[in-house]
Parts: C-alpha cells; sequence; structure tokens
C-alpha cells in the first residue's frame, strides 16, 4: 500500500457472543480500513470505569492504512455501528458494549482535537490496553510519552 499510516487499535466487548463480535470487529477493520498486520491474543478483564457483571474480552491490532485520522475515526465508529453499538456512554458514564474500537496510536502523529486525542490518553491506565498492545509493538512507546 502505498500510503500505509500505521495504526494501532485496542478493541473491547463484553456483550453477546464477544468472540465473535471480536472476529467480526477484526474482519470490518481489515476489509475497510486496511491491511491487518497484527493482532494480539484475546485477554478477559473486569470492566473499567464502571461497574457490571459482564467480563471484557480485549485485543489490540496493528494495520496498515491510507485513512487520515478523522477518516479512520469515522470508520471505525461506523464499524461499531453496523455492529450494533448505539452510544460510547450515558451521560458521560461508560457502560456494556457489543465492540469499542480506540485509536490508541496513528504513525508518530501527536493530536488533541475535540473529535480525537491521539495518542489515546487513557493508554497507561489500562492494563486491559498495555498487555495486548506490548505483544504487538515493537517498541511500546510512542514519541509523545518520551519526557525530556
Amino acid at each position: 500500500m502505498n500510503n500505509c499510516h500505521r495504526v494501532y487499535l485496542s478493541l473491547g466487548t463484553n456483550l453477546g457472543d464477544r468472540e465473535e463480535n471480536m472476529h467480526r470487529a477484526l474482519q470490518l477493520l481489515n476489509l475497510r480500513v486496511g491491511k491487518l498486520e497484527r493482532v494480539s491474543r484475546m485477554i478477559e478483564t473486569e470492566p473499567w470505569g464502571f461497574q457490571s457483571e459482564n467480563k471484557f474480552l480485549n485485543a489490540c491490532c496493528r494495520i496498515c492504512t491510507a485513512l487520515s485520522p478523522i477518516q479512520l475515526l469515522k470508520a471505525t465508529q461506523k464499524i461499531e455501528r453496523s455492529l450494533g453499538r448505539t452510544e460510547k456512554s450515558k451521560n458521560g458514564i461508560y457502560h456494556d458494549r457489543l465492540i469499542d474500537i480506540d485509536i490508541l496510536y496513528y504513525d508518530d502523529l501527536t493530536m488533541n482535537t475535540p473529535q480525537l486525542t491521539i495518542p489515546h490518553p487513557h493508554i497507561r491506565e489500562r492494563e486491559f490496553v498495555t498487555v495486548p498492545l506490548r505483544e504487538i509493538m515493537e517498541d511500546a512507546s510512542h514519541p509523545s510519552d518520551k519526557k525530556e
């Protein structure tokens, strides 16, 4: 692919057939976003930021895409909706979800807009992200992580 931007995404699901949700999301990412280069193993985790009886399956993937960051955001949101996701949160509170796709890194880009922040601001707080991410990243850091 000519314009290959290396992107790392986090995926999570805690409703329905979680493994099927994850596989369908990965298939759609490969079809609509770009070539899947690496996928971590799936790990089971407790909900983060809210209470639920339903445990999550989480994974990370690396994709080579020609999409811009905003195009990527729109594509991942469209995939979430096509898999049954209706909203990110209720009144700012996280809740159970069929699928959640977060953009973690986009090349070495750093951006902070009302629509999108890259790198994702909560990476370090979430083991359900850091564990699978380390599995697929050569260098598990981003230039913005390095404090002078």
